[in-house]
């Protein structure tokens, strides 16, 4: 008996150009979408004082960069990001650990985690604020409170959901602590991390568009708060969509990192 193999059945020209139907399935709907918001805005029954038209933010966008203003922005932006984020990736694994891998660390960690993780932590600005300033500090500050909760939890469910026989058997082999804590405990706990990862960063993009609104001299929040002086809807329209943006290219690169870090799992592709 002759076996047709996968490849024979699902000849490589097939499968790409059902990837391709799939894509412009995809994209019918925004596309439509665009268009009729176009036509709307040609025909005067959406005001540029509620929504700029897609020719007009194309063209708000193209300003913009030829300026050279939303480079700048960006890069102050993206900075802040960084910071916050690097300081709540650092607090979240010290906590985690320390709450996943003890009882009386779990004990004293994670109840005011999750007391604080309750809380609207966007509600908090003014807080930060008067401890702070109106400097930096409350922007970076809020960017990090809210990424390292997703961070905490992801890692912390990780760390308690590795197989205790794989614990049992690293001791049996001689492992101490820390060669626990390096061979068993961070490679199963790293999806659970790297998870927490990309929704932290979401979070993070979404606590800085709240923090740049207030008394920002720089930055997309600035250029978003002089716009909304001059009810330039154009201009925040194009913010917005950077903010976005940045949002997807920083969770595509988790994703490249975690493509390479946990290459050794088995894929399922649909």
């Amino acid at each position: 008996m002759v076996e047709i193999s996968t490849a024979d059945r699902n000849p490589p020209n097939r499968v790409g150009n059902d990837r391709l139907l799939r894509l412009a399935t995809r994209l019918v709907s925004p596309v439509a979408i665009i268009a009729l918001w176009q036509i709307a805005s040609m025909t005067g029954l959406l005001s540029p004082g509620i929504l700029a038209a897609p020719s007009d933010i194309l063209a708000a966008a193209q300003r913009l960069v030829m300026s050279g203003e939303l480079v700048t922005g960006l890069a102050v932006s993206f900075l802040r990001v960084l910071v916050g984020f690097s300081i709540a990736l650092a607090a979240g694994v010290a906590l985690a650990l320390a709450s996943g891998l003890s009882r009386l660390g779990e004990a004293v960690i994670d109840p005011p985690i999750q007391m604080l993780k309750a809380m609207p932590f966007l509600g908090l600005l003014p807080l930060f604020i008067l401890w702070f300033g109106i400097g930096e500090a409350p922007k970076i500050g809020l960017v990090a409170f809210g990424a390292v909760f997703p961070i905490y939890l992801t890692l912390h469910g990780g760390i308690r959901g590795i197989d205790k026989k794989l614990l049992e058997a690293g001791r049996t082999l001689g492992l101490g602590t820390l060669g626990i804590i390096r061979h068993i405990i961070i490679p199963g706990a790293l999806p659970s991390l790297l998870v927490g990862v990309r929704y932290g960063l979401s979070v993070a993009w979404l606590s800085l568009v709240v923090g740049e609104q207030i008394n920002a001299s720089s930055g997309i929040g600035y250029i978003i708060t002089y716009a909304r002086d001059f009810l330039q809807t154009d201009v925040i329209v194009v913010c917005l969509m950077v903010y976005a943006i940045m949002g997807l290219l920083t969770d595509g690169l988790v994703r490249l990192i975690e493509a390479y870090a946990l290459r050794w799992r088995p894929q399922v592709v649909a």
